[in-house]
């Protein structure tokens, strides 16, 4: 499928696009990150919602002004209807996973993909992922899932200039073993059925930066069907201080708590815990430099063997 006309499709469903943005992004980032969303997309949401998590600067909050009239002269350039745009204030910054509970509660659609506000969608993201979730277009039931994300290639400044692919076992018991150590989805990548999310819960607040692993671990304890693509639909925005951030013991206590979670939920096994907890320890303990060097050569050796 190579069409940019969306009436080329067979019918699929209708889906929202999730964004939040807070006072720490960048107007460039964000608008470039909405763009490869939407008008640049081969299969465009129909509707998106954007969570201002708290005030922003005066730059963005007039571009979410804006948005909703510019997309439109956009989309019209194109003779396609425009996604309906939803900005959604929030008073105080709640946290990510507060703002994606909130925006869930206004996304129109039971499909729903999600999206950075740094992040960049390549032009066939939605056009090879929502029909993994969409049983409008499924070939039989067990062609679709609740939950699909895909490999996501990091780039540093120039997105033409990109570095390393993560890749993540496609689904089944391979996947599931891989979930015990690693989350199991790439998060910027994410599509998923609202209701599955729902059921269990939305994303789970309070856990620091962990709201997206919990949430899958949620969804293969109650049996939802995950898959993941091999092939790279999103660019992922590193900075210089990406891996110096996952370091030290604030992050350590952090994992514990969260594979103490684990534990508790009996997502693990209690060997798996304390392998997972001496693997974070040295990982998050270790000087940055080595970290980095460490990570890269680890995600280096998982993309030959990919």
């Amino acid at each position: 499928m190579t069409s940019d006309n969306r009436d080329t499709f067979s019918d699929p469903s209708p889906f929202s696009l999730l964004m939040s943005v807070y006072h720490g992004d960048s107007l460039h980032n964000l608008q470039r990150a909405v763009q490869s969303n939407t008008i640049d997309q081969t299969l465009p949401p129909n509707q998106v919602v954007i969570v201002r998590d708290g005030p922003v600067d005066t730059e963005i909050q007039q571009y979410l002004d804006t948005l909703q009239t510019s997309m439109h002269e956009a989309f019209q350039s194109r003779d396609l209807p425009a996604p309906e745009v939803v900005v959604v204030p929030l008073p105080n910054n709640g946290g990510l996973a507060h703002a994606l509970n909130v925006g869930l509660q206004h996304c129109s659609h039971e499909l729903i993909a999600r999206a950075d506000s740094d992040d960049i969608s390549l032009p066939r993201r939605f056009e090879t992922m929502i029909p993994c979730i969409d049983s409008a277009t499924a070939v039989s039931p067990n062609s679709t899932y609740d939950v699909a994300g895909s490999a996501i290639q990091e780039f540093h400044g120039d997105e033409l200039r990109r570095g390393i692919i993560r890749r993540i076992p496609a689904g089944g018991a391979e996947l599931r073993r891989y979930a015990t150590l690693q989350s199991p989805l790439n998060h910027p990548s994410v599509v998923f059925r609202k209701s599955a999310v729902l059921r269990v819960g939305g994303y789970p607040e309070g856990v620091g930066r962990f709201e997206d692993y919990l949430l899958w671990e949620q969804l293969l304890l109650h049996n939802y069907r995950i898959r993941n693509l091999a092939v790279p639909l999103v660019l992922y925005r590193v900075d210089e201080g990406a891996y110096e951030r996952r370091g030290g013991w604030r992050m350590l206590i952090a994992e514990i708590r969260l594979q103490r979670r684990f534990l508790h939920d009996r997502f693990i096994t209690p060997a798996q815990f304390l392998r997972n907890v001496l693997i974070r320890a040295v990982y998050r303990l270790v000087p940055s430099s080595i970290r980095t060097a460490g990570y890269r050569l680890l995600k280096k050796q998982k993309q030959r063997l990919a």
